[in-house]
């Protein structure tokens, strides 16, 4: 049995971008068209960081975060102002390398979270302008981009450590909180964007980031999207101006958060994302900023393969640079560059322009497509060459027209079918060790023959649930059953979702010109009685709150642990204030339901966490990660039912979140008056 789509955004990476459906700032296809176009940018991390190079004390794995990381006061780190003096930059080479590369677009940082500024601002001395080296490299650059085509864009820390009116503090620092009013730093950081939007010309995009602190919240960031819109209208702004952003995942959960696309961390989303916009950023080694003691960069061939597997999943490929101190690239990614460029050189229309695969796998590599007046040219990207020189296309419907490689354009390639596939006859040896593309162009839009997808919010139901049929393709008919019997050309056709209220097995399969050309695919619906509610006597409203020290990589056995302090708190909302460190938490108590119904539970944290119904684990979220947010469902009667999460977090930023609904409702915060304790 094929497993359903459970939730179906039970995982951040695969949540759409989602604005307000009356908004006028939700992305249009004008203002997107060039940066979907361009499909390959270059991010670049530079400023004070670059000179301590990744070292402090004797350790050497620090780097743009590296006055946090090493707990320098902002006093000693200022001092680094006056040794900044990149006298071999020179914005034109810059510019000129990511152009050679392939690269449509560039993001720089106007300013990280170390508050030091790239570029000249009237709203702070602590920018270029008071560095030895007294230029505005953020204008050089706007410059050397606009004279070679090439996109400026801008990335921009909301996180400040060095302005005084930022909150919070860093746990360990000695800088007093009185008289901080953010607000003020607020209307500062408007300020500063403001510079940006207006004296450089136009700026392709506003990229955001540091919003994940509490301070930070989504009144905060409509009104800097907003401001970011009114001063230029056609930029495009990412996720992270807002509070929605799904851990390093990086999409953004439904519900009205902003931004035009979705920013997945130093990772690629498993599967393709449709109708959403999203931009990979990874770097080229280990660190974003440059650490003189990594050398540890990824393959010309890993940097390619996942240029084209990002742009198959349909995404952007952000390709990170830590330049030195002195202001010129690390070897180790020039020669990078220069390798991808001379890739793209042969290649570029396989990735430039293109949508995702229509194809959910394919064995010997990765496919784009672009659409080509009624026709459809599907890029080939193979990484596995066949051996018997053979290129077998699975599950194709279309009929096939031309097939060559593009080290070849004018040689033609034998293209035969063989029932449902495509086989391309090909030379017995590869053009390019790393990744051949071969264009074959297809009439009309593509008709994959794949599996039926069977998808509900749950595989259990209380009430009726709805069921829906996908298919990879409109020119697919699928037929159904829901009496256990395998569908033909005479069984209900899918037309639209449908209802089961009993125990039911769904079978489904895709028909084309009226055969079968998938397998059944197969899903099992239980009705289930919900878990009873329990009798309370005597409760109180909030919860129990045990906390407990340690030093733990995944939730200890908080039964064997003595805990420092018990109190009553009204909701899992962790303390206000800079993040806690080595601290573990168990809040326990009744949280109470209004309807017999299936429920999901939605649990975000960092670092482990896990929520418990009855003494029924219904989501694990455990073990060291970023904010990440896990979900599960449970039958359950009207009234109260005992409820345990359990939570800790080792080191840096903290999270904890948990939220309820009724399955086909959005989630929100648990109220406190639904939470009490006995």
């Amino acid at each position: 049995m094929l497993p359903i789509l459970m939730l179906a955004s039970c995982f951040p990476a695969l949540a759409a971008i989602q604005t307000d459906a009356n908004s006028e700032q939700a992305p249009d296809d004008d203002r997107m068209s060039w940066w979907r176009e361009a499909r390959f940018g270059l991010y670049i991390h530079w400023g004070l960081y670059a000179i301590p190079a990744g070292e402090w004390k004797g350790q050497t794995n620090h780097a743009e975060w590296i006055l946090t990381t090493a707990q320098i006061p902002v006093s000693e780190y200022e001092r680094f102002l006056q040794r900044f003096n990149p006298v071999k930059f020179d914005a034109d080479v810059w510019v000129k390398m990511a152009k050679d590369a392939g690269m449509k677009y560039i993001v720089i940082t106007s300013k990280h979270h170390d508050g030091f500024c790239l570029f000249d601002s009237k709203y702070t001395d602590y920018d270029v302008m008071s560095t030895p080296f007294k230029r505005d490299i953020m204008k050089e650059l706007a410059d050397a981009c606009r004279r070679e085509g090439i996109k400026m864009c801008w990335y921009h820390s909301i996180m400040d450590w060095h302005h005084p009116d930022y909150l919070p503090r860093r746990g360990w620092e000695d800088r007093p909180a009185e008289g901080a009013d953010f607000d003020r730093y607020v209307k500062h950081l408007h300020n500063q964007v403001e510079e940006l939007l207006t004296n450089y010309g136009d700026i392709g995009v506003m990229w955001f980031d540091g919003e994940w602190e509490a301070t930070w919240n989504h009144e905060y960031g409509q009104a800097l999207y907003e401001l970011c819109r009114k001063l230029q209208p056609n930029v495009i702004v990412n996720n992270r101006v807002d509070k929605g952003r799904g851990g390093m995942a990086g999409l953004t959960a439904p519900g009205g958060f902003l931004g035009d696309f979705g920013t997945p961390e130093q990772e690629v989303p498993q599967t393709g994302l449709p109708a959403v916009d999203w931009e990979s950023c990874i770097t080229m080694n280990r660190h974003w900023g440059f650490n003189k003691f990594d050398t540890d960069f990824k393959s010309t061939e890993t940097l390619i393969r996942m240029l084209v597997d990002i742009a198959s999943k349909g995404g952007n490929f952000l390709l990170n640079v830590g330049p030195t101190a002195e202001g010129e690239f690390p070897q180790e990614s020039v020669e990078r560059l220069k390798a991808m460029g001379e890739w793209m050189d042969v290649n570029g229309d396989s990735i430039y322009g293109t949508t995702a695969s229509p194809f959910k796998s394919l064995a010997w590599g990765r496919c784009t497509a672009k659409k080509m007046g009624a026709g459809t040219t599907l890029y080939l990207h193979v990484f596995d060459w066949p051996e018997d020189g053979r290129l077998v296309v699975p599950g194709l419907g279309n009929e096939p027209g031309r097939a060559y490689l593009l080290t070849e354009p004018g040689r033609s390639l034998d293209v035969r079918r063989t029932e449902s596939d495509i086989v391309i006859t090909v030379p017995r040896n590869a053009p390019d060790a790393v990744c051949s593309v071969i264009a074959l162009e297809i009439s009309g839009d593509p008709i994959v023959y794949e599996l039926p997808e069977i998808k509900a919010e749950s595989a259990i139901l209380v009430r009726p649930l709805t069921v829906e049929i996908a298919t990879a393709s409109g020119a697919l008919e699928v037929r159904y059953t829901l009496d256990g019997r395998d569908p033909t050309a005479d069984s209900t056709k899918y037309e639209r979702p449908f209802e089961v209220s009993e125990s039911t097995v769904v079978k489904a399969r895709a028909f084309h010109r009226g055969k079968p050309v998938t397998a059944v695919a197969e899903a099992k619906f239980t009705r289930v009685t919900p878990a009873p509610a329990v009798s309370v006597r005597g409760s109180f409203p909030g919860l129990k709150c045990d906390a407990f020290s340690g030093d733990w990589n995944q939730l200890p056995d908080f039964d064997r642990l003595t805990p420092k302090e018990t109190k009553v708190v009204a909701n899992f909302a962790l303390d206000p204030g800079p993040p806690v460190e080595y601290v573990g938490r168990r809040y326990t108590g009744y949280v109470m339901v209004p309807r017999d119904d299936v429920y999901v539970f939605s649990l975000t944290s960092d670092d482990g966490a896990r929520l418990l119904i009855g003494g029924n684990v219904v989501v694990d979220n455990d073990g060291l990660h970023g904010s990440a947010e896990k979900r599960g469902v449970m039958a359950l009667a009207a009234g109260t039912h005992r409820i345990t999460v359990e939570y800790f977090n080792k080191t840096g930023a903290a999270a904890l979140e948990v939220r309820l609904a009724p399955i086909g409702q959005p989630l929100t915060a648990i109220p406190d008056s639904s939470l009490a304790h006995g």
